[in-house]
């Protein structure tokens, strides 16, 4: 693995792991909230056998620019960045995974660019459409998503400070995984990361560029119109992996998922949380690995 600085048409810098041969089939991992490149750590070496990997900081995150102000972070730009990224490297066709966040720009990207993307990998992350639906008409997943109305809070950055970077990883990250799946030496990583100037507003954007809307919990809500409409369904090969004890995000969000997604496959793991790229790295990496070898042009 190496790591490039890469500048983009989009305006912005990233820094992005490489590995693999440059001729083979890319695959571009997105990362999500509150991670980096390293999201995958687990995976590169066995995609790269036979895989050109491609992984990003994203926007706001790590080593990558921090544009300035929340219309930075509008999804439309962070998909635009990573089209950019791959027309940097001369990529024409590529599978495209993501995790948490990279998996909601992941979403989107297939939806608008289906003739680039050619195999879509998600990792607990929801659809947008049926997260936005779970939302509104789930008590359940509306209560477990308050957190985004926190993080979209004015005082947001005040208060994680408040209460100290040590403690935040333990709320955010520990506690919606296996702790003892998260080394001393990754768990610097991440304090090294936020503690940058700028890193948690960045970070933070991403939550108030959104559209999604999330009612407080009790609140009377209606869908919004855009969910009222058909919506487009993918059909390129889809694979969804996703660990069940995930507390954000509850397998709701696996439910209708074949009305919105023609060629479907669903891999569980009944013992991972949110962060099952490295709480239980063979699952994803086998599951991905399948799915590659069943898809192969």
């Amino acid at each position: 693995m190496e790591v490039q600085r890469i500048e983009l048409s989009t305006g912005v810098g990233l820094n992005v792991a490489l590995a693999g041969p440059r001729d083979a089939p890319a695959i571009l991992l997105l990362h999500g909230f509150p991670e980096s490149h390293r999201t995958w750590r687990n995976q590169f070496a066995e995609l790269s056998q036979d895989h050109f990997v491609v992984v990003p900081d994203q926007r706001g995150f790590a080593g990558s620019d921090r544009p300035e102000g929340v219309e930075s972070y509008q999804t439309d730009k962070i998909v635009a960045d990573a089209l950019a990224l791959m027309d940097a490297l001369e990529v024409k066709h590529f599978t495209l995974a993501g995790h948490d966040w990279g998996g909601a720009i992941a979403w989107t990207a297939a939806l608008l660019h289906p003739l680039r993307v050619k195999r879509l990998v998600i990792v607990n992350a929801p659809h947008p459409y049926v997260f936005q639906s779970s939302l509104i008409e789930d008590e359940a997943q509306r209560e477990a998503s308050q957190y985004i109305r926190f993080f979209r809070s004015p005082t947001a950055e005040a208060a994680i400070t408040a209460m100290g970077f040590e403690t935040f990883l333990e709320r955010v990250l520990l506690s919606h995984s296996d702790p003892t799946k998260l080394p001393v030496e990754e768990r610097q990583a991440y304090l090294d990361e936020w503690k940058q100037p700028g890193a948690l507003t960045a970070m933070l954007n991403w939550y108030r560029a959104s559209t999604l809307e999330v009612p407080a919990s009790g609140e009377q809500a209606s869908l919004p119109l855009w969910t009222r409409a058909p919506f487009p369904k993918l059909r390129m090969p889809t694979l969804v992996v996703w660990g069940l004890k995930d507390p954000a995000l509850l397998p709701i969000q696996l439910e209708g998922l074949d009305s919105v997604v023609k060629d479907l496959r669903i891999v569980t793991s009944p013992s991972a949380g949110h962060f099952i790229t490295w709480e239980e790295p063979g699952t994803v990496t086998a599951a991905i690995r399948d799915f590659l070898a069943d898809t192969r042009d």
